[in-house]
């Protein structure tokens, strides 16, 4: 059951997702600040923004200036999400080699998060796709509340794997299946991530994007992982929500997922004690604790020096 092995990417959203539905707007230093803290910890994959309108959500208005102001690092890989085709022209416009570009499979979080129903909003991204992958831009595509929706609970497995097959008839690298309202279980994240290595193949790799908000979130992405995942989401701090969704609540935690594979002997590159110190000083921003557990809590005795064990 558990005869998984392999390298894990985790990619960090805490800039972007984590950030999107606080009332505190994160200056570009702050930004740029945890940005460092995310590579020196060896987050090899972040997302540091979103290119939507700052009408709908402020705390993203910066993105463009942000991406100005990165210093790249060897080995990491900056991305954003991307809603539109007014979106991309503004990632090409400060460079951005890797792009979400997404729909959701719910009509009614789709028409609340894009003004836009499923089938409007699939004919509306494609030629943004198109136009990303001309460009030479890597493109993972999403779909958003694949495994449930927050307004009308169960979406089809079916219509999940028809957005699926669109994307990959367009030659994306990577799809994205979202848990937007953290309502999946884990048998659930096995049979559809199963389902979709069948349909697309193994040249696109498949990812997950997994909220916690029923306390699920780590079982889950075990249960993708024992579906042949190897591509997470998750957010510093388990920071995060959808906007668009009512008390929606956050992302895994980067650090915790880092945990969990380093305890079962997955690589992800990433220092999970280094990730601490940045949520301590979330905390303090945002004045109160975040969901993450290992942050919170001792070392387990065998990652304890002598002297912390004394």
């Amino acid at each position: 059951m558990y005869g998984f092995s392999g390298d894990v990417l985790i990619e960090d959203e805490f800039l972007r997702d984590g950030l999107q539905n606080e009332k505190r707007v994160f200056s570009i230093e702050e930004k740029l600040r945890f940005l460092a803290m995310l590579e020196a910890a060896g987050v090899r994959r972040i997302q540091v923004g979103s290119f939507v309108h700052p009408k709908w959500v402020p705390q993203m208005a910066d993105t463009d200036e942000l991406f100005g102001r990165i210093v790249p690092k060897p080995g990491v890989v900056y991305t954003a999400l991307v809603l539109n085709k007014a979106g991309l022209d503004r990632a090409l416009a400060v460079g951005v080699r890797h792009l979400s570009i997404s729909v959701s499979a719910s009509e009614t979080h789709s028409r609340k998060n894009t003004n836009r129903g499923v089938d409007e909003a699939r004919a509306a991204i494609v030629p943004t796709i198109e136009k990303a992958l001309a460009e030479g831009v890597a493109v993972r595509a999403g779909i958003q509340s694949a495994l449930g929706c927050g307004f009308e609970g169960r979406v089809d497995p079916a219509r999940v794997l028809e957005i699926a097959c669109d994307f990959a008839a367009l030659g994306v690298q990577e799809i994205n299946i979202a848990d937007t309202a953290g309502l999946a279980n884990p048998r659930q994240v096995f049979g559809l991530c199963t389902r979709l290595q069948d349909e697309i193949g193994p040249d696109i790799r498949l990812s997950l994007h997994l909220h916690d908000t029923r306390g699920l979130g780590i079982a889950n992405m075990v249960a993708g992982l024992q579906a042949g995942v190897r591509i997470f989401d998750a957010a510093l701090g388990g920071l995060g929500g959808c906007p668009f969704i009512p008390k929606a609540t956050g992302n895994i935690a980067t650090e915790d997922a880092a945990f969990a594979c380093e305890q079962m002997g997955l690589a992800t590159g990433i220092d999970w004690t280094a990730l601490c110190a940045p949520v301590a000083k979330a905390e303090a921003l945002l004045e109160r604790a975040l969901p993450a557990r290992i942050s919170h809590v001792p070392p387990p005795p065998w990652e304890r020096t002598e002297k912390e064990m004394s």
